[in-house]
């Protein structure tokens, strides 16, 4: 992956719906090193109206044409969690590091399935799991 020094890390997010309106969307427009370059949603009109209010300039309704498209480094994945494995064996597939919003998947065989296909490659996965860093969560954990 691109450091802060170098060409910024262009993302692609799968999913366009209310995660990623308030949460993912801008944050991985205003995090230094992140370039939000392209989106993906299935309802065309829902996409562009999209792409359009956050300045994103590629758009798809197609999830395999993100993923492979040259000009995106790396995929969010903010879909609902039953897609969750089968966009992320395409992820790594294509060899791009992965961000996947929680939960990983709906099973602990897909979770498992998703890790073993990114380990195999030696590429980044991460799972959006935010609030564990919220204050009530931390209160809980040191109790």
């Amino acid at each position: 992956m691109k450091t802060k020094n170098s060409n910024p890390i262009r993302w692609g997010i799968i999913g366009c719906g209310d995660v990623t309106e308030v949460k993912s969307g801008p944050a991985y427009q205003k995090t230094e090193g992140f370039e939000l370059k392209a989106v993906m949603r299935r309802n065309m009109e829902k996409l562009q109206n999209f792409a359009q209010r956050h300045g994103v300039e590629k758009y798809f309704t197609d999830a395999d044409a993100l993923i492979n498209d040259n000009e995106v480094d790396a995929v969010y994945i903010a879909t609902p969690p039953d897609s969750h494995l089968m966009y992320a064996l395409k992820v790594a597939e294509a060899g791009k590091p992965c961000c996947i919003e929680k939960p990983l998947a709906p099973s602990y065989a897909d979770s498992y399935q998703i890790n073993e296909a990114f380990a195999k490659k030696n590429i980044p996965l991460f799972v959006a799991y935010y609030r564990r860093s919220l204050p009530r969560f931390k209160q809980l954990k040191t109790g």
